[in-house]
């Protein structure tokens, strides 16, 4: 079994999504994280949590400088898929 790390700590199940309005009325404005038989399915993001303004692009620097950063990391999935 592997662990998901939720990027949320607001969960909903897809059962409660019949009720969509109550889901985000909980979320006082936060993204969810949608559950499906204890697994993650996606997120449902409030458009309060996604106005524009509060986020930006990476610039090119940042991206590379990431890059760099978290290579040891995902060598091998890089590694796994050059094979493919």
């Amino acid at each position: 079994m592997t662990v998901t790390t939720l990027l949320t700590n607001q969960i909903a199940t897809i059962t409660e999504l019949r009720e969509p309005q109550k889901v985000l009325d909980r979320a006082n404005g936060k993204p969810v994280a949608i559950l499906k038989n204890s697994q993650l399915v996606g997120y449902l993001v409030p458009a309060e949590a996604a106005q524009p303004g509060e986020h930006r692009h990476a610039t090119m620097d940042e991206v590379l400088a990431h890059l760099r950063e978290t290579r040891e990391e995902v060598q091998p999935v890089l590694d796994y898929l050059r094979d493919k």
